[in-house]
């Protein structure tokens, strides 16, 4: 059963403690990665029989395979699909940055230049469930920011084949090329190319324990977008919310797996009673009922705090990757709200809509990181380049002033290269 726990009437470690995984694959990791820079295709091609249990000749997702997967999903499916997709490029055509140019001093120019990177990877989960939504929401924004190719990485189901939803997901955001592989090995491959697999400029996507582990031991070789943790709800609830929809939304994610983290803070001691009884009674008819009972009882807690503000200020402390906001207006807490990955407004804003068809990115920072880092976004797909230009007459101006600064920090070859243009004068 979940904990519900009064604040200021229990150790603050116990409000903002959190279930993290234990698992120590580093050193398993650092060998795959290691074999697929030796061996490339071969190694991959071994371990993707090895793991998935599928013998493949080759690596490559052929277009008569995706015309063939397309064909098979239900066309009310791919209508939805269609529709989110929409939703998603809408929201993040709006993030599209300009370059800009600074020349309001004469014989001077500054500028800066947004550039997308050529080549991104997309890493997109197979295993005991699809995430055509992954597809999309990691995607759409590299193709929104202009990067030329978007490469996809998947594990292919036993009988050798991607799961349909994926590829018609794919074929709907316009990835340009798809491989049949998963796990540490296909992010090695997009870090450092195989024969097949070309290598990438940045790597994205969730994935488990070992995905994670080989996402940040190839940083540095590639970009990453985030090292994500266990999924995670937070919802604010004033007295009025309903409890079996608050208990449904918690359990959304709580079905994921085992270590995801459902929470409830509330300023109403009778809700968080009804909202314990509703998750009693829905877990029993849940699928993934196993799943979910176990995140409930280990990472699941329902906390009672004075007031609203106070709720607030605690959601702010754990800065959780999905919040909602179920209260009677919740516009009139938003600018008190810092720490979050997304912010899900009023009792009729489930974060399984942000999931799938909203068009805000499902690509979220966990584990408190909200704190420092945002959502994954077209500005995960950028650089940035600066430029500079100075006539004679404008660097004769300020030529002396960067010699004085150069040498105050004892570099005088920084302050010759200044002065030296005007020696023979």
């Amino acid at each position: 059963m979940i904990k519900i726990l009064k604040y200021g009437e229990v150790e603050n470690k116990d409000i903002f403690a959190r279930v993290m995984p234990e698992v120590n694959v580093e050193g398993i990791v650092t060998d795959i990665i290691a074999n697929v820079r030796e061996k490339g295709d071969a190694a991959l091609l071994e371990y993707t029989e090895r793991f998935d249990g599928a013998a493949l000749t080759a690596l490559a997702v052929t277009e008569a395979e995706i015309d063939e997967a397309v064909a098979s999903v239900e066309p009310k499916f791919l209508e939805i699909l269609e529709k989110a997709a929409k939703n998603i490029r809408k929201f993040h055509e709006k993030q599209v940055r300009n370059s800009f140019i600074i020349n309001d001093e004469d014989g001077i120019v500054t500028g800066q230049k947004i550039i997308p990177v050529d080549r991104a990877g997309l890493y997109v989960p197979g295993g005991t469930a699809a995430y055509p939504s992954t597809v999309l929401m990691d995607s759409i924004p590299a193709k929104v920011a202009g990067v030329k190719e978007v490469v996809m990485v998947t594990p292919p189901q036993k009988n050798g084949k991607v799961n349909p939803v994926i590829l018609a997901a794919a074929r709907i955001a316009g990835i340009d090329k798809i491989f049949k592989v998963g796990g540490a090995q296909a992010i090695a491959a997009l870090a450092y190319g195989t024969e097949s697999v070309p290598k990438v400029d940045k790597i994205v996507g969730p994935g488990n324990a070992f995905v994670a582990e080989a996402k940040k031991q190839v940083f540095g070789q590639v970009s990453i977008d985030m090292i994500a943790g266990p999924s995670e709800i937070l919802i604010v609830a004033d007295g009025e919310t309903n409890p079996r929809h608050a208990a449904a939304d918690m359990l959304s994610q709580a079905e994921h797996d085992k270590l995801a983290s459902a929470v409830l803070v509330t300023d109403s001691a009778e809700l968080a009673e009804e909202v314990s009884a509703e998750l009693e009674r829905q877990i029993p008819l849940l699928e993934r009922a196993e799943i979910a009972r176990a995140s409930i009882d280990n990472g699941g807690k329902i906390i009672v705090a004075p007031t609203l503000d106070a709720a607030i200020e605690i959601a702010n402390e754990i800065a959780p990757e999905h919040l909602e906001l179920c209260v009677a207006n919740p516009f009139d807490y938003l600018d008190k709200i810092r720490h979050a990955g997304s912010i899900f407004m009023g009792r009729n804003c489930p974060e399984a809509l942000g999931d799938y068809l909203a068009g805000p990115n499902h690509t979220l920072p966990t584990s408190g990181t909200a704190k420092f880092s945002s959502p994954l976004s077209v500005d995960d797909f950028v650089k940035k380049t600066q430029y500079t230009y100075y006539t004679r007459e404008a660097l004769a101006k300020v030529a002396e002033d960067v010699a004085f600064f150069a040498t105050k920090e004892g570099l005088t070859a920084h302050a010759k290269s200044a002065v030296i243009r005007f020696e023979e004068e």
